[in-house]
């Protein structure tokens, strides 16, 4: 989706911005974890600050990838303000087994989608309707109409360019994008549809995707568009 934004010619995108400060908070033992940190603020409420302002080079768009379960110090992620929330989810047998890939070690928490729902429930409330919701399934099976339509939605403009983009490194990428961003860096549009079969899980991730099932449909009744 970084990507997808990023290929806008009117957007600035930020990567994550708060993971050095979660790392730092918290003590998870991430790849990367001191190199992420030296390599960005980690100060909340300066980080929240500049979120809330304009982009850094004056687009009229400004793509956040923000991460649920990186807040966890005293901002959360309704202190982001003059923003549209939009939510990605993904289903989390399939999340599971893609971050274990990478990362040996994995719980329900490392996923974020408690959190995520938790944060979704509080933007409903405070809007009086749900906020705009995208599964990844979507976007992999027809990316011009689940695209276009959070477009319409969050208030911009639909571009065929948020369908493609160079493969490679990005320039707002995150240091960690070497451990992590391997199938993004070599890709240069949306795959297409997921397979048909979810993956084989062993039983200790089985039980973090049954753990996060309920909260992942709970927020998947109000994504955009029918798509299944």
């Amino acid at each position: 989706m970084m990507r997808s934004f990023s290929s806008r010619p009117d957007c600035f995108v930020s990567d994550e911005p708060f993971y050095g400060a979660f790392l730092k908070e918290t003590g998870a033992d991430h790849p990367m974890r001191d190199e992420v940190i030296a390599s960005m603020d980690t100060d909340w409420e300066r980080i929240a600050e500049s979120m809330a302002g304009d982009p850094p080079d004056g687009s009229p768009v400004w793509y956040q990838k923000q991460m649920a379960h990186h807040m966890v110090g005293p901002v959360a992620p309704d202190d982001i303000r003059n923003v549209t929330h939009a939510f990605l989810i993904r289903d989390p047998r399939r999340m599971v087994a893609s971050y274990a890939r990478k990362r040996e070690t994995v719980s329900a928490e490392d996923l974020g989608i408690r959190r995520l729902k938790d944060f979704f429930e509080r933007e409903a409330d405070r809007l009086g309707r749900a906020p705009p919701v995208v599964d990844a399934a979507d976007v992999l099976a027809d990316p011009k109409r689940t695209l276009s339509a959070l477009c319409e939605t969050v208030g911009i403009p639909w571009t065929e360019e948020m369908l493609r983009w160079p493969p490679g490194r990005h320039v707002e990428d995150g240091i960690w994008a070497s451990h992590w961003y391997g199938r993004v860096d070599a890709s240069t549009g949306f795959e297409g549809e997921e397979d048909a079969d979810v993956p084989v899980l062993d039983p200790h991730l089985q039980d973090i995707a049954e753990a996060c099932h309920d909260d992942y449909q709970f927020m998947a009744r109000f994504r955009l568009g029918e798509f299944r």
